[in-house]
């Protein structure tokens, strides 16, 4: 298998990532575009064995970063952003649902949606979303979990989930390590 074989068996994945990040199918595609184009013409450095898609992911995410910079924007604190215009399909309670989670998942910072989005969305390990953020794995997984208790108080009890008290308190889920 070629190396433009590895690039677009990833494509999907990134494309749902950065559909993920902008909320905007054009500005992803854009980025997935520009991501491929960078991935070809610098695919060469690339050792052999390395993690071809925690490479590419993290090509995309600077690419973004930089848009962002350029544009002098920042999707969640942008006055009207994209995600709020949209309308839920008419009569579908599942529409009404998944608007909902996707304004809390543009409500978190920008730090813990890109974790959220890595691991859960992308199903990428703690090692591989951190060699993709560049942060230690232990920063990683602090995120996701103030990003999931975050999700859980604002999709839980309507509150805004910024440290108010909220009626009804979302323990984290405890996990044994059994041998």
């Amino acid at each position: 298998m070629s190396f433009g074989d590895d690039i677009a068996v990833w494509l999907p994945q990134l494309r749902r990532y950065a559909r993920a990040l902008t909320g905007d199918a054009a500005w992803a595609d854009d980025l997935v575009q520009d991501t491929a184009e960078r991935a070809i013409a610098q695919g060469s450095r690339l050792r052999a064995g390395s993690n071809v898609r925690a490479w590419m992911l993290t090509v995309l995410r600077n690419l973004y970063i930089d848009q962002l910079r350029h544009r002098r924007e920042v999707a969640v604190d942008e006055a009207d952003p994209l995600w709020q215009r949209q309308e839920a399909p008419a009569g579908e309670i599942d529409g009404l649902l998944l608007r909902d989670v996707q304004r809390a998942l543009y409500r978190l910072p920008a730090e813990q949606r890109e974790v959220l989005l890595l691991i859960v969305l992308e199903g990428l390990s703690y090692q591989e979303a951190a060699a993709v953020l560049q942060v230690p794995p232990g920063t990683v997984m602090s995120r996701l979990a103030r990003a999931r208790e975050h999700l859980r108080a604002w999709l839980g009890d309507g509150t805004d989930g910024a440290g108010g008290n909220s009626e009804r308190h979302v323990p984290l889920r405890v996990v044994r390590n059994t041998p």
